[in-house]
């Protein structure tokens, strides 16, 4: 398979938050300048607010299909911001004027309720049918459910749930499906009102974090299989390869910091192996004595050429070669922020990767906190973007000077001959100078669609 040849990227949409910085205000959707041809390169050039307090905007997804485009009437002129906290799903409108996108419809909380019995909405994608679906953490009273919630693609009114029969279960995350294969993959982070105050290690071995891979039938929408991957491992996001024909992909566990790669036996069941772990670091003056990479975002590049994951606590964002999916090749490594650079609270006496602590990472005389958490891919695989906030409560929690100063959005810049990431140091968006305070700025999209967004059927 080629690279992807599309338009560069101009403009990207990135969700800002400001729930559980202290500032009273809306979190709200950025678009920034990344056309370097542009005066206002590296600037947020719009900003649309929500209208209310503490939703906690987290992912994002698309009104229509890239299955649709041979369908002249179809546009991906809105995008579904789906709020983790509130349950609220907001519909923007991008396709009016793309560098200023407009609120087009909100869906209240109660009808998400009422209508699916499911609260704590995430990952969104369109489906073929010009539905749009989206992943819950939980039901409306915080404890966990893997269930999906169906809005009609034209109206955005929920239609009731994607799930059919008795069996749900019994957390929810990130999904990705492959009609090829009759099959929808889902994942599981933990129950929401354990994880929604923040990480504590004691609800470790009671059941509050996810273990499984959950398998559905796509044709059926009912639950067949469970694949555990571990104890408290927290598997997050997941990617099938781009490959509509392909039956298999990977998924990035968090708390275990483990890579899975899932795919189809011979019997037709599906599977998983582990392919990459990521050592824990033996550390004093941290949470815990032993501080896994947590692994919180993962990529394959357009091509199914390259793996890309952020480590968030160990600061390193990762590039492997996945050209043999069982044995993925680690070509690529940079650390830009994280809880081990020297000079900091943390002490690392036992690595069994580094010679020693990273340096702390400055760019453009700014010392940046935090550790890289959201990744996109330019579509040529050529520029890999990195945001660096997880969850407000986590963040605040593990990097409070983060919600102090702001997070930043960096763009590394990849060799996709041989492998390798280095940082552009003229790249820099620094989300601590927005007016109404410093903010903490998650996922990336383009206009269009993009490595995360898009499922050829």
């Amino acid at each position: 398979v080629s690279v992807l040849e599309g338009p560069r990227e101009e403009i990207v949409y990135v969700p800002c938050i400001y729930r559980n910085t202290g500032r009273k205000k809306p979190d709200f959707l950025a678009t920034v300048d990344v056309n370097p041809e542009s005066p206002h390169y590296c600037q947020v050039i719009h900003r649309l607010p929500m209208p209310n307090v503490g939703d906690e905007l987290h992912h994002s997804g698309w009104n229509t299909c890239s299955s649709c485009f041979g369908d002249a009437t179809k546009k991906r002129n809105r995008l579904i911001l789906p709020s983790l906290i509130s349950s609220r799903i907001y519909v923007v409108d991008v396709g009016t004027d793309p560098r200023a996108p407009r609120l087009f419809k909100v869906v209240n909380p109660e009808d998400v309720f009422w209508k699916c019995n499911l609260g704590y909405p995430h990952t969104s994608h369109c489906l073929g049918s010009g539905e749009i679906m989206i992943s819950t953490l939980g039901d409306p009273a915080g404890s966990g459910k893997g269930g999906f919630i169906l809005l009609d693609g034209e109206t955005f009114e929920i239609k009731g749930n994607w799930e059919k029969g008795d069996k749900i279960p019994p957390m929810g995350y990130d999904f990705w499906y492959q009609p090829r294969h009759n099959v929808l993959i889902s994942t599981e982070w933990g129950i929401p009102k354990c994880l929604g105050y923040g990480f504590d290690p004691n609800d470790l071995k009671k059941g509050r974090y996810g273990r499984r891979l959950n398998v559905w039938d796509w044709t059926t929408h009912t639950y067949v299989q469970a694949i555990d991957v571990g104890e408290d491992s927290a598997p997050l996001e997941i990617r099938f390869l781009h490959n509509p024909a392909a039956a298999e992909g990977f998924v990035g566990c968090t708390i275990s910091s483990a890579i899975h790669r899932f795919y189809k036996s011979e019997r037709g069941e599906w599977a998983a192996e582990k392919v990459i772990q990521v050592p824990s670091k033996q550390v004093e003056g941290w949470l815990l004595p032993a501080m896994p990479g947590f692994i919180t975002d993962i990529l394959i590049s357009l091509d199914d050429r390259f793996l890309y994951f952020s480590n968030w606590l160990h600061g390193d964002v990762r590039q492997y070669d996945i050209s043999d999916t069982r044995k993925p090749r680690l070509v690529g490594q940079v650390f830009v922020g994280g809880s081990i650079a020297k000079g900091g609270p943390v002490t690392v006496y036992g690595d069994e990767e580094l010679q020693s602590q990273p340096d702390p990472f400055f760019i453009q005389g700014k010392r940046v906190p935090g550790g890289p958490q959201m990744i996109q891919l330019s579509l040529d695989g050529k520029r890999l973007y990195v945001t660096t906030s997880l969850y407000s409560a986590w963040d605040r929690q593990f990097y409070p000077d983060l919600v102090r100063d702001g997070s930043v959005m960096l763009q590394l810049d990849v060799d996709t001959e041989r492998g390798g990431l280095t940082v552009n140091e003229g790249f820099l968006v620094d989300f601590g100078k927005e007016p109404d305070g410093p903010c903490l700025a998650h996922e990336i999209r383009y206009p269009g669609g993009d490595c995360t967004s898009d499922i050829w059927v």
